[in-house]
């Protein structure tokens, strides 16, 4: 089981970075998103694949049209309304930012919202009252987890990389955790991201088989734009992570959705066997 998610923001919503972390910071940078979205469309109708589209908020608000002309032909999600962190919020916060998110999806499109990703993964076994309020906010799918020890959260706890049940206080939503492979004792997500831009293609593709079971592969758009300006205040290091590998993204990810057949997050859920998943409880 293949699944294929976006992550939809704009080239300079990067984490854990001052010069990038608020709404009026985000306004003087160049608008690249209307040009990275026609590729990603253009990559999809050219390999015949099926998406799930996690929407920041922010860009609903200041592009609608973006956000209409994604749900024309696939499903979306909500990505938070700001894109800050789970744990750098108090619960009334997260509840304020993620309401906000899905009304304003709900009403560009007329569609339910019922699937949801933290910025970051960021939820942790501490963040467990977020899932009760993604309950009641309507979500019914969550990809937030990351099943390992990761820098922006991280949920050791949870187990194999697997679809499970999250359980909080009889409250359930089902759970698709992101992909990771274990390398040097650090666990990373080599189908999207900084290290799908960095590995040599046959090497994910190698990976990918030996995941055929369970494979989530998420993508941002900044990650296909290898004309995006850089970022002078990062860090070398982020810097290195952030722009590697932008030049042959591109093509890589063209012939990872040719190798391997790809579905949105509904025909993951409609094949799933739920009644043999684990039930992950959480208090």
């Amino acid at each position: 089981m293949n699944i294929l998610t976006f992550d939809v923001e704009e080239w300079f919503h990067l984490l854990d970075n001052d010069s990038t972390r608020s709404e009026e910071q985000w306004k003087k940078y160049e608008v690249r998103i209307h040009e990275n979205i026609d590729r990603i469309f253009q990559i999809l109708d050219d390999t015949d694949t099926k998406a799930t589209f996690f929407i920041i908020g922010w860009i609903a608000k200041t592009y609608p049209e973006i956000v209409k002309r994604i749900a024309e032909r696939y499903e979306i999600g909500s990505h938070t309304m700001t894109h800050q962190l789970v744990w750098q919020q108090t619960s009334k916060e997260f509840r304020q930012d993620v309401e906000s998110s899905i009304k304003l999806l709900q009403d560009l499109t007329g569609q339910p919202i019922k699937y949801f990703r933290a910025p970051g993964f960021s939820i942790r076994e501490s963040e467990y009252w977020a899932f009760e309020i993604l309950h009641d906010l309507g979500i019914e799918v969550d990809c937030s987890i990351f099943p390992a020890h990761h820098a922006h959260g991280g949920m050791p706890s949870y187990g194999k990389g697997q679809p499970a049940i999250i359980d909080v206080n009889g409250k359930r939503i089902k759970e698709f955790p992101i992909s990771t492979r274990k390398v040097n004792n650090t666990h990373i997500i080599y189908s999207g991201g900084g290290y799908f831009r960095l590995f040599p293609y046959w090497l994910i593709r190698k990976w990918a088989h030996e995941d055929s079971d369970y494979l989530l592969s998420y993508i941002h758009p900044r990650d296909l734009d290898a004309g995006q300006p850089m970022i002078k205040e990062l860090s070398a290091s982020r810097k290195f992570k952030s722009y590697i590998g932008l030049k042959g993204a591109e093509a890589k990810l063209r012939r990872f959705l040719s190798d391997f057949r790809f579905s949105d997050l509904s025909s993951a859920v409609s094949i799933y066997d739920w009644d043999t998943a684990p039930v992950i409880k959480l208090v």
